[in-house]
């Protein structure tokens, strides 16, 4: 199933049934009070915005995370992803503290094989057989980008949802 955030009530929803038998390979979901925007949108070549949703991210660990409504630390590099002409980065990221993952710390030190297979399930995940694909799954970036784009969807949720408090 594909969950989505409900903007008006916080909850998550099912959004639609997966059409493929694709399972994405990591823990997936959302960075908590992000919103891509305007400024998601502007740092992805060719986006016209951002997918107006929150961030996207999936995180690895050594043991498994089985629960999908929890809170974490964890350190990030990303892959930028074209959906529909929108900005729909997916920030990968590693569970801070992990002895797995510790010398984990930008792109350079990732497993190329589970980068590939990450790659590879996003560029795929929306298919639906017998049409042609909207999404293109762009080269990997380093933190630096990574942590940029994790900031502008900060920055894109503070500016359309929080309420200035006198």
């Amino acid at each position: 199933m594909k969950y989505e955030i409900d903007k008006t009530s916080g909850y998550l929803r099912v959004d639609r049934p997966h059409r493929t038998s694709s399972l994405p390979p990591s823990l997936y979901g959302f960075v908590p009070q992000t919103y891509c925007g305007r400024r998601v949108g502007a740092l992805m070549d060719g986006a016209t915005d951002g997918d107006g949703d929150p961030l996207d991210i999936c995180v690895l660990s050594g043991r498994p995370i089985t629960r999908a409504e929890v809170i974490l630390n964890a350190r990030v590099v990303g892959i930028p992803m074209l959906d529909q002409g929108e900005a729909d980065d997916k920030i990968l990221a590693v569970l801070e503290n992990e002895p797995m993952w510790e010398r984990v710390t930008d792109l350079v030190n990732f497993p190329t094989t589970m980068l590939q297979q990450l790659c590879h399930y996003f560029s795929t995940y929306q298919a639906v057989p017998g049409e042609e694909s909207n999404v293109s799954v762009g080269d990997p970036y380093d933190r630096h980008e990574a942590e940029g784009v994790v900031q502008a969807a900060i920055d894109d949720y503070n500016e359309r949802f929080r309420v200035e408090t006198p």
